[in-house]
């Protein structure tokens, strides 16, 4: 049995537009152990859903159907109360994009790590503290800064605090949004190494999600891309970096500049579609060099290519 599956997920937002349509019939498993990468441009829905898996989506924010079970467990149908007793934190964790933001300034990191463990389980402050001791050494920061104010850390070291909150009380699955951004590049590379490590060691089950697809290629065996609210591919890290099929996915590995190859890089033409009134058929189509007459009419499905390596365009062949 996956550890985590989504069947058929889509979420829609109210606006003062009208039902802004986020995440649209997005279907996927993971097994234990294993690291999926979400990768896509920005308003694609990846931060959307991941923050419906857990059932933390904003007020202004409805599941319209579809279904979320982590251990067993159906997410959507659990209260407030049995979420945080049974599911968050022990099952499974989140670090939310722009993460260095989430620490309150006003709160020293060791009384932020005990209220974290109230939220969840009865735990004695002095254990609370020891773990997290424990935690800021595996992360690379001094168990001293646990009296610090999170404005005293650096970019880099509240990021650290972040991931090992998220770790506290040893849950099986973590989700980080965008734990890169806006570090500098020395930082983003220890922040990789550290996430391998763990991962390794706790035999972690992650989702990482990115907006940066080199990002992903170093800490996710599995790729979902993710266009528009749909994912319109997924399999192997392997498969989609080497092989990829979608042509937005063709797009995206060509936008990142390869120092070691004469090739100039491209972008992609135009913009993200607007999912208060989305395109007909495919939503890619207006951007897709490959676009046919039945990419206007008909949204692919995303169906199997190759063994586990999925994809939902008209253009590839089976």
């Amino acid at each position: 049995m996956p550890i985590l599956k989504a069947e058929g997920l889509s979420v829609d937002y109210f606006t003062q537009r009208g039902r802004l349509h986020a995440v649209s019939d997005v279907s996927f498993s993971l097994e234990e152990g294993e690291s999926l990468g979400i990768v896509g441009e920005s308003g694609s829905g990846k931060t959307t859903l991941a923050t419906a898996l857990l059932k933390l989506l904003p007020m202004n924010a409805e599941v319209v159907s579809g279904r979320v079970e982590i251990q067993g467990m159906d997410v959507l149908s659990m209260d407030e109360e049995s979420l945080n007793k049974s599911l968050r934190w022990r099952v499974v964790s989140y670090v939310p994009q722009a993460s260095q933001n989430a620490l309150d300034p006003l709160y020293r990191i060791d009384d932020q790590f005990v209220e974290t463990v109230h939220a969840h389980v009865d735990m004695p402050r002095e254990e609370i503290l020891h773990k997290a001791m424990e935690l800021l050494l595996r992360v690379g920061v001094e168990p001293s800064k646990l009296r610090s104010y999170p404005w005293e850390l650096s970019g880099g070291q509240k990021q650290r605090v972040m991931i090992a909150l998220s770790l506290i009380l040893k849950p099986k699955i973590v989700i980080l949004d965008e734990p890169t951004t806006a570090l500098d590049t020395i930082i983003q590379a220890q922040i990789l190494e550290l996430f391998r490590e763990l991962k390794e060691y706790e035999r972690l089950t992650a989702i990482f999600i990115s907006h940066d697809i080199s990002v992903i290629s170093n800490v996710a065996n599995r790729v979902g891309v993710m266009y528009a609210g749909r994912l319109v591919e997924l399999g192997s890290s392997e498969s989609v970096f080497y092989t990829p099929l979608h042509p937005y996915t063709q797009g995206l590995l060509k936008s990142v500049p390869d120092l070691r190859s004469d090739t100039p890089y491209s972008y992609i033409p135009g913009s993200p579609p607007d999912l208060v009134s989305p395109p007909s058929g495919c939503p890619f189509h207006p951007r897709c060099p490959l676009a046919m007459e039945i990419c206007k009419k008909i949204n692919p499905a995303l169906e199997a290519y190759d063994g586990e390596h999925l994809v939902a365009c008209h253009a590839v062949k089976r």
